[in-house]
């Protein structure tokens, strides 16, 4: 059973054309969600549907470009006119996001055998950001019922 965020992005992806890890790119994936991608070497922001990142290795953008769709998608507000616990649960909550987004649980459960390096080459992502993905993956995922159904 798949928790809320993990049916959001599910649905979001398959809407989108997006089906296995090899349509996980940046760049198609904020055409498609009609986001523009800057870049700006200060700091990291979301504006309307502009999304501002720092330069970086194609890993790091690919993390920030995934923690600023979340603020995009589900967040509304300028976080400057926040109060600090307020702007603190909505980064949070785009860390966690980016997670799912980065690698999504529906691509992760047609993989069997897999290690921390192949999840980092199939998701372009870094091996701490692996690591917790699977972290994550397994405390929600292995202590269940196994309920087959296709999706």
């Amino acid at each position: 059973m798949y928790s809320h965020l993990e049916d959001y992005i599910y649905k979001l992806f398959k809407s989108i054309g997006i089906t296995k890890p090899t349509d996980l790119e940046m760049k198609l994936i904020a055409k498609k969600l009609g986001v523009n991608i800057t870049y700006d070497e200060n700091k990291l922001f979301r504006l309307d549907n502009e999304v501002s990142l720092k330069k970086g290795s194609k890993v790091q953008e690919w993390i920030e470009f995934a923690h600023e769709v979340c603020h995009y998608l589900r967040h509304c507000g300028n976080q400057l006119n926040m109060h600090p616990l307020f702007r603190q649960l909505q980064e949070y909550q785009a860390e966690y996001f980016a997670y799912h987004f980065c690698v999504p649980t529906f691509m992760l459960d047609r993989l069997f055998n897999y290690t921390i390096r192949d999840i980092m080459n199939i998701f372009n992502v870094d091996y701490d950001f692996a690591v917790r993905r699977l972290e994550i993956y397994r405390n929600r995922h292995m202590n269940q019922p196994v309920i087959w159904f296709n999706r």
